[in-house]
């Protein structure tokens, strides 16, 4: 007689527990660096140099999500004040920050997110709740959770 099975009794698994331990809104980063639209681009560029970001969700006074500021959006900046010979303080980051903003569900499973990453071509999404912005998930958290999730079942 063969061997049945070496592993043992496998255990029926509920998908939707699963899928609740997976949420985006467990990986999120909640403590973030905000911008305002009237913030010049000089004094973003210190920011995001001085806490080694990449970029981040601009807010208004209600801290609703208004835009994204990103190292990409500030160097046209310079690029263009450049090319004109005009002073860089003088510009607020509102004409140069992404408006038309992509953002995630938090309860959305952490490998929809992933996908969502890799179709979209963005570093990072914004989440919101209520209309006021909760938290960030970026390529790296999503990174971070693969590795915390290293040993789990991927179904």
């Amino acid at each position: 007689m063969g061997i049945k099975s070496f592993q043992g009794v496998r255990k029926d698994q509920n998908q939707d527990i699963e899928k609740e331990l997976f949420k985006v809104s467990d990986f999120m980063t909640t403590d973030l660096i905000t911008f305002k639209a009237s913030q010049s681009v000089e004094e973003v560029i210190d920011i995001l140099i001085k806490y080694k970001i990449s970029g981040g969700p601009v807010v208004n006074d209600k801290y609703e999500l208004v835009g994204i500021i990103s190292e990409g959006d500030c160097i046209k900046q310079i690029s263009e004040s450049r090319y004109h010979n005009l002073p860089m303080t003088e510009d607020s980051i509102e004409k140069y920050m992404a408006k038309n903003i992509e953002t995630i569900d938090g309860n959305l499973n952490v490998f929809d997110a992933a996908k969502q990453f890799l179709d979209s071509k963005r570093r990072r999404f914004p989440i919101v709740k209520d209309g006021k912005l909760v938290g960030q998930i970026s390529q790296k958290d999503i990174l971070k959770a693969a590795i915390k999730l290293k040993g789990q079942n991927y179904k």
